[in-house]
């Protein structure tokens, strides 16, 4: 097992030094001076100089890469042009929310969408399989933005029950924080619901069609320890992979809802960032997201040892 981990860990290296050198090119492929095209329009040749020695441009394109990598290890992400702070600082600073939304909004999901998908398999044709393969093809279809202001008009102008927007530090109150993260982690998730939800149903009807599932039923398993104990088990690695492929749709989504329900997050970042032209925001962002989506697929790959031993192998 130790020797799969590792394996694994050392494989990640090569994927994080692929999306490092990506993410620096990122700036020096703009079309034009990047130097110009942060400094503005309205820029004098002098400033645009000034700039190009500050970023260090004139330097060869390995020897700028070393000091980037260099700096990025250090944790010394630049210094942001349009809020004149270091970007670690910045995202220090917008981290927290933009975590407590992902981490509810992925916590709702799993929660729901396996149930729904194992209780759709297991009813299959019935009017519950129909409902639920009918929902999640609106949810997985409706764009998150109209859903997000459907929930806040329902639930926050009409009703009243739920802020419409802003973001509550966890330190200031456990529910003026969770009251904040219940509308915009239902409009994150329920793309994410509809995709866990299909997949799950999809790989447990494979698998209730095996053998060994028919051997446990004439054993005398009750449905429950046979839905659990063997079809939900052995259907776990698909469902887990979709689980990290859809950290995707949560980090995508997360710029949007963090918009529409104005939380000071990462998402939120992102698009003053590029409103902005705020390069070095903007590639620490993506780097901090392309790292993030690697590390989870790592986990996920762990993972699938522990559901399925001869994967070790």
């Amino acid at each position: 097992m130790l020797g799969f981990v590792v394996r694994r860990v050392l494989s990640v290296i090569p994927v994080l030094l692929v999306v490092a050198v990506l993410v620096f090119l990122m700036l020096r492929l703009v079309p034009g001076d990047p130097a110009a095209v942060i400094a503005g329009d309205t820029a004098t040749d002098e400033q645009v100089q000034a700039l190009r020695a500050r970023m260090g441009l004139e330097k060869p394109l390995p020897a700028q890469f070393l000091i980037w990598i260099g700096n990025v290890l250090r944790g010394d992400l630049g210094e942001s042009y349009f809020f004149k702070k270091p970007v670690a600082e910045l995202i220090g600073q917008r981290l927290e929310p933009t975590l407590a939304l992902g981490l509810c909004a992925l916590l709702l999901a799993v929660v729901v969408a396996v149930p729904v998908g194992v209780l759709a398999a297991f009813r299959q044709g019935s009017w519950i399989d129909r409902l639920v393969m009918g929902v999640s093809v609106i949810g997985f279809s409706m764009p998150l933005f109209v859903l997000a202001y459907l929930l806040v008009y329902v639930f926050s102008v009409e009703l009243e029950w739920l802020p419409v927007q802003g973001y509550s530090r966890i330190r200031e109150g456990l529910w003026p924080w969770l009251e904040r993260l219940i509308l915009p982690s239902l409009a994150l998730s329920v793309g994410y619901i509809a995709l866990i939800a299909r997949i799950t149903r999809t790989s447990v009807l494979e698998v209730l069609n095996e053998d060994y599932i028919r051997t446990a039923r004439a054993k005398g398993l009750t449905e429950r320890e046979m839905l659990i104990g063997h079809a939900l088990r052995n259907a776990a690695v698909p469902i887990l992979t979709i689980i990290g492929i859809g950290i995707a749709v949560l980090i995508g989504g997360a710029v949007v809802t963090e918009s529409v329900f104005a939380i000071p997050g990462l998402g939120r970042l992102t698009v003053e960032a590029v409103l902005s032209r705020d390069f070095p925001v903007i590639q620490a962002l993506i780097l901090l997201f392309s790292t993030g989506y690697v590390l989870v697929n790592l986990l996920v790959d762990i993972g699938y040892a522990f559901l399925d031993p001869r994967i070790r192998f």
